[in-house]
């Protein structure tokens, strides 16, 4: 895990699940996935919208030309666990489906400006993750 990662879960963990920095703004959860290849626990720090009952994430890496790891973790093992706030929680992790997927990606565009940046800056089609609670 790069160090960035690690200082921003202490910070999560430490203020019950606020950081500052880039993130000041955002509402922030930690996806606990497990490695597609290791089978070992990943811990991401991702933003995350609510839509009803479920939680979004998206898996955008910054608006790289391909999908982060954790994605992949997801798709080889979807139960997921996440912290979000003070909670933490077991999830079933499922990309979202067109036309679901741009209707939740415009979502989470209209509370973080970056994403649009992201999918401009992409030809790949970014994917959504809605996580819901077991």
């Amino acid at each position: 895990m790069s160090d960035w990662n690690v200082k921003i879960i202490k910070e999560f963990r430490e203020n019950d699940g606020k950081v500052g920095g880039h993130f000041a703004n955002a509402t922030l959860a930690l996806l606990h996935t497990t490695g597609a290849k290791s089978g070992e626990e990943r811990i991401n720090p991702l933003m995350c919208i609510i839509d009803g009952d479920r939680y979004v994430v998206v898996a955008s890496k910054g608006g790289a030309d391909t999908h982060p790891d954790w994605y992949y973790n997801v798709l080889a093992n979807p139960n997921v666990t996440v912290e979000y706030g003070t909670e933490t929680f077991e999830a079933l992790a499922t990309p979202a489906e067109e036309p679901e997927r741009t209707e939740l990606y415009t979502k989470v565009e209209a509370v973080a400006s970056a994403f649009t940046d992201y999918k401009n800056g992409t030809d790949r089609v970014i994917p959504v993750v809605i996580l819901e609670r077991k």
